[in-house]
């Protein structure tokens, strides 16, 4: 197969695709949605025959235990991506919304409508589903998308994109809406996110080695995350049993996401009162526990943590906790150290509060809330592609209107400057 012939042909029949999605109806993108729903269901055998393929071939070829966990599928799970194209297509059309129509002085109409952007490429790794959301999202939104997933799921992206393509066609929508490339051959990556004539914007899904050779070598827009550094600071005008409670939650809820607390900021002022019982939470939990010199006084059994760990993004059960003088000297911390993720504040000091929300430059900042709320399904976005932590074109949790972009238009009856 010659890959550049095989791309460009994607690529044109994305091109194509996507006008017939951007004046596609509601009704019939929602059709689409609820017949591969559907579809996903009454193949629920196939599915997992074709999984099993992917699973074999990983034990084969020594994938740990955590891989071939997000690689697998079984009858929950299958149902899970049902559920989530269903709850998509019970989600608002951000396509062709319009705001802010004004009268101007010249007696013209100036406005903002909500287009899609195009065609999406989308590459991802491991997890199966991300075919089934991928697609399901792109679609809703009047997008075309080509998405390669990783080679270890081959299999079972193929057959989730053969009834992705039937409730298409089923809908009388084009199957090439959503194109999930058909080799596993790297060159097709390098292909994709060159191919600026057909290609709008590039969203890599996986860890931070893909997404940062993605970034550096696309010559299209990418919406990326790298890492998720994420801090919670409790200042000393912090309820102390809603600082335990937020913190503990933040770091145990689930170790290997990108909303997970990987740094614990406390002012001197309480650290003496909260570090013993949170710690004691922690260790009961299996945390391992680094701190900086002032934590070691307050915390026996203590990790020294070095310079690097402040910059870490464990997705482990490990935390680096380090004592600040106050909130200036933790805002001046996460400036230096944070990925612009998330970041939370547990303080009763309304001041402080707003000085944290106002000042702290990442894409979701928090009050007395744990870090695991930044999420789409959290925030009411019914479901999102990823979580940006760029500043243009959408920061955030990527959902539905984060896959839009906006135009101008203009309403007039004959008006003439």
């Amino acid at each position: 197969m010659d890959i550049k012939q095989y791309m460009q042909q994607v690529g044109e029949q994305a091109r194509s695709a996507s006008r017939a999605m951007a004046r596609a109806e509601t009704t019939d993108k929602n059709r689409a949605l609820e017949i591969t729903a559907a579809l996903l269901e009454q193949s629920m055998s196939a599915l997992l025959a074709e999984n099993q393929k992917d699973l074999d071939a990983g034990k084969a070829n020594g994938l740990d235990a955590a891989l071939l966990d997000r690689l697998a599928l079984n009858e929950e799970r299958v149902s899970g991506m049902a559920e989530g194209l269903r709850q998509i297509a019970t989600l608002p059309d951000p396509v062709g919304e319009i705001s802010g129509l004004n009268y101007r002085p010249s007696g013209i109409q100036v406005g903002k409508m909500r287009v899609p952007l195009g065609v999406i490429g989308i590459i991802y790794e491991s997890r199966p589903n991300v075919t089934a959301d991928a697609a399901a999202l792109c679609l809703k939104s009047g997008n075309a998308a080509i998405l390669r997933g990783g080679s270890e799921a081959f299999n079972s992206n193929q057959a989730i994109a053969k009834l992705i393509h039937q409730g298409l066609t089923e809908a009388g929508l084009p199957s090439d809406a959503v194109q999930v490339v058909e080799t596993a051959d790297r060159e097709a990556v390098g292909e994709l996110i060159t191919m600026s004539r057909y290609v709008d914007v590039i969203i890599p899904r996986g860890g931070k080695g893909l997404i940062e050779r993605i970034s550096e070598s696309a010559r299209i827009p990418v919406i990326k995350h790298l890492n998720g550094i994420c801090h919670v600071y409790i200042d000393d005008q912090a309820n102390q049993q809603k600082a335990i409670d937020i913190a503990f939650n933040a770091k145990t809820h689930r170790y290997g996401v990108c909303n997970a607390m990987e740094t614990l900021l406390v002012a001197e002022g309480i650290a003496a009162e909260v570090l013993p019982p949170l710690a004691a939470q922690y260790q009961s939990e299996g945390v391992e526990l680094r701190g900086c010199e002032q934590t070691q006084k307050i915390l026996a059994d203590v990790v020294v943590a070095t310079e690097a760990d402040w910059d870490e993004e464990y997705l482990a059960p490990v935390l680096s906790i380090r004592v600040v003088t106050d909130i200036d000297a933790a805002m001046d911390h996460i400036h230096q150290h944070s990925s612009g993720h998330t970041e939370s504040i547990v303080t009763e000091s309304y001041a402080r509060a707003r000085r944290f929300m106002a000042e702290v430059d990442s894409s979701s900042v928090m009050v007395n809330a744990s870090t695991r709320f930044a999420d789409g399904f959290e925030y009411g976005l019914g479901a999102e592609i990823g979580i940006s932590t760029d500043k243009i074109h959408v920061r955030g949790p990527v959902g539905l209107e984060g896959l839009t972009s906006q135009k101008f238009i203009v309403l007039g009856d004959g008006h003439i400057r």
